[in-house]
């Protein structure tokens, strides 16, 4: 019996084959999920929707935008749900490139049921995952935007090292000044400790 590890989440089917598609929704819909399937991948770009958590599987060899390509398309359309590649023993290599490109696994046709299944649920976990941490920096985001101009060159002296004196030298201010404006950052980008500072602003230049 397959396991049910998920009960919520959209799986993406993009294949040319009818009856491929129809039997991996069948599959993903068996365990509570929700499939929708695309003939092409002009029609998955066409009609792809952000409803939440999900995975995509995609076939590699198909008329037009080849899964290759449709790969590299997805960060250009912001997709960023898992890709799990099915593809025929032929296009093992080309499956290899895929996982290059950025897809997290790749499984050969006829897929293994319960196979597919373990994979379907840890792209879902993973996304999930992903999604936190997008809405994460997006909030360190927005709270860095609320920053005055001072308190932002406060900041970047402090995470280089430097002490609330060296801060005050720098800048022309008196300490006091700049314990003022720390308090502030602390405050305005909802962190609890300098260490919690340096770690999210390191985030937010990394991205």
């Amino acid at each position: 019996m397959i396991k049910k590890i998920n009960n919520t989440g959209i799986v993406h089917i993009v294949d040319d084959e009818i009856d491929v598609c129809h039997s991996v929704k069948f599959l993903v819909e068996s365990i509570g999920l929700t499939a929708i399937c695309y003939s092409s991948a002009s029609q998955f770009f066409d009609q792809h929707e952000d409803g939440g958590a999900g995975c995509i599987v995609l076939d590699l060899r198909m008329p037009g935008i080849s899964g290759l390509e449709a790969i590299e398309l997805m960060s250009e359309n912001a997709i960023y749900e898992p890709v799990i590649v099915i593809t025929g023993h032929g296009d093992v290599p080309a499956a290899v490139r895929s996982l290059k490109l950025g897809a997290i696994d790749f499984l050969e046709k006829p897929c293994n049921d319960h196979l597919l299944i373990e994979k379907v649920n840890s792209a879902i976990d993973m996304d999930i995952k992903n999604r936190e941490l997008r809405s994460h920096f997006e909030s360190i985001e927005n709270s860095y935007q609320s920053l005055t101009d001072r308190e932002c060159d406060v900041l970047k002296c402090l995470v280089a090292g430097n002490s609330n004196k060296e801060v005050a030298r720098n800048l022309l201010v008196s300490p006091k000044t700049v314990e003022r404006h720390r308090s502030n950052l602390m405050r305005k980008l909802s962190v609890g400790s300098f260490a919690e500072l340096v770690r999210d602003y390191a985030s937010l230049v990394e991205m």
